[in-house]
């Protein structure tokens, strides 16, 4: 999936922590020392194997805030699909210097095409229904943006950013509060007429005093089983977005995506995705 890329503003903050933490106190002794510092060479960025590409704009990133004379040239997007042995990107120029962001580069290429990659293995279980595959807040802290673009590329979509993009009312509030009335009332309340509201069901009851209350935009169907989350899909009938999660895999979504549900969020895309075995060779 093509999309614009991210302005480079907010990427640079997350690259210049992820190349001073690296480089440490001294920069790279190992290059420094073995490399003479006017070797140039022809670095490329290769695919080990099958994957969706995510993370290259951050991987070039890294390559050219560390040595701005790099020279580079991206031959597949983020988001397209690439097969082993392609070459992803080509970094032309000192040879100690490609040397020096060659891990900073490939952490972000590799974790971040494994997220994609894991987006569009769910999204293809789920092409001939209408749902769509959406990730959740369990991101790698301080890498939120470049995890959630990174589902992007996968196909799949955002859930929220942040606690203040929406209302979202989980198990926890409804105990806290006194319960699916008294949250729902509080929030009619006191929510500006702005921001979107989804409270968290776990049972078919809970979703029929939802529908009593009123006042929510979409419903979150916690970890309910295909033939209960069917019963919810119908007892809702159009009147609220249904967002179906838990236990969401490879082996389980094709079925929860069966039922009629609008989405289906998996906090695994972002937590639990293997990292795309990409390498640089000189």
């Amino acid at each position: 999936m093509t999309l614009p890329a991210l302005p480079d503003m907010i990427l640079e903050p997350l690259v210049r922590s992820a190349l001073m933490e690296d480089l440490g106190a001294y920069g790279d002794i190992t290059t420094q020392t073995v490399i003479a510092p006017d070797v140039t060479y022809a670095a490329r960025l290769n695919a080990r194997e099958d994957a969706v590409v995510s993370g290259l704009q951050v991987a070039a990133m890294a390559f050219r805030m560390f040595d701005p004379s790099l020279e580079i040239s991206t031959h597949i997007s983020d988001g397209q699909r690439c097969t082993k042995g392609d070459t992803l990107i080509e970094i032309t120029g000192k040879a100690t210097s490609i040397l020096s962001a060659e891990r900073v580069a490939l952490n972000f290429a590799g974790r971040l095409s494994g997220v994609a990659t894991a987006t569009a293995a769910l999204v293809a279980e789920t092409r001939d229904t209408k749902a769509r595959i959406t990730c959740t807040r369990k991101t790698t802290p301080g890498l939120r943006i470049v995890e959630k673009q990174a589902v992007l590329h996968g196909g799949g979509f955002n859930h929220r950013f942040s606690l203040s993009d929406a209302i979202l009312i989980k198990d926890n509030h409804i105990a806290a509060a006194g319960g699916v009335r008294a949250v729902l009332e509080a929030t009619k309340a006191r929510a500006s007429h702005m921001m979107k509201i989804e409270i968290e069901v776990d049972t078919l009851e809970q979703l029929a005093e939802v529908l009593d209350v009123g006042g929510a935009d979409a419903v979150l169907l916690d970890n309910m089983q295909p033939d209960i989350l069917a019963k919810a899909v119908t007892l809702v009938d159009g009147r609220l977005i249904t967002e179906a999660s838990g236990n969401v895999t490879r082996d389980t979504v094709a079925a929860i995506a069966a039922t009629g549900v609008d989405f289906i969020s998996s906090g695994a895309l972002t937590h639990s995705y293997r990292t795309v075995d990409l390498g640089l060779d000189f």
